[in-house]
């Protein structure tokens, strides 16, 4: 399996196409910005990019994205013409190539309000039953991508898996109030302890297995994973009281 891996240049990217490599797998790097790990230069919301892209390819794993820092820093239509009309380009292209699996990195903040408890629960018990309520334009897209992916998998049997990931980022944070309260390791730290944030290895080999899951061997429906740190129960979550690291 030849594999196409969007955000090559990225945090993960890199780390996903190192560790595909290493292991003796086909894997091309696609970025706009250059880096050993990439192969192609380019932006996944040009069509003829992406076609060149994906020639031979059998898979894709789609990191490439805006996120929850360049919210900061972007307007909201160059979110729209990454996170969604990207997307849709990859999986038109990939659907065209015949590809056989495709992994779709989204986000934990597409449930975006619905992650904050309330006035009377310790937390915010979230399942794949909680409905979305994005509070930026980040989940936003992102949601939207979602869709696209759903209906990708359905109307055009491309085997597609979603990926809802904790936050790994190595930038600080969007927030200039989170930032003035905090230092930036101790912002991480926070997020780990509240299962925030989770690892890059794990997102790394959360992609790899996922091109072994079922649905992306054969299943023509999306799926959608909900990763984080580890499980809890609603009895843990009924002991919880807010704490942070100093």
């Amino acid at each position: 399996m030849t594999l196409l891996i969007t955000g090559s240049s990225g945090h993960l990217g890199q780390a996903i196409v190192t560790l595909l490599r290493r292991a003796g797998r086909d894997a091309i790097g696609l970025d706009m910005r250059p880096a050993e790990t990439t192969d192609i230069v380019g932006s996944i919301t040009d069509a003829k990019t992406v076609a060149k892209a994906m020639q031979g390819v059998t898979g894709v794993i789609h990191t490439a994205t805006l996120h929850k820092p360049h919210v900061a820093t972007h307007s909201r239509q160059d979110f729209v013409d990454t996170n969604v009309t990207g997307t849709l380009s990859l999986l038109d292209s990939a659907r065209d190539a015949g590809a056989s699996a495709f992994v779709f990195t989204s986000t934990t903040s597409a449930f975006g309000r619905a992650l904050t408890p309330g006035p009377e629960d310790p937390a915010a018990w979230i399942t794949e039953d909680v409905r979305d309520r994005p509070k930026n334009i980040y989940g936003a897209t992102k949601t939207g991508a979602e869709a696209l992916c759903d209906l990708a998998a359905h109307r055009d049997r491309l085997p597609v898996v979603i990926l809802r990931c904790a936050r790994f980022f190595p930038e600080p944070d969007d927030s200039a109030d989170a930032r003035a309260s905090f230092s930036d390791a101790n912002l991480k730290a926070n997020e780990f302890l509240h299962r925030w944030r989770w690892g890059c290895w794990a997102g790394v080999m959360t992609r790899r297995r996922s091109l072994q899951n079922p649905k992306c061997a054969g299943l023509m429906m999306a799926g959608r994973l909900i990763s984080r740190t580890e499980r809890s129960r609603r009895t843990t979550c009924a002991n919880w009281t807010p704490c942070a690291t100093s």
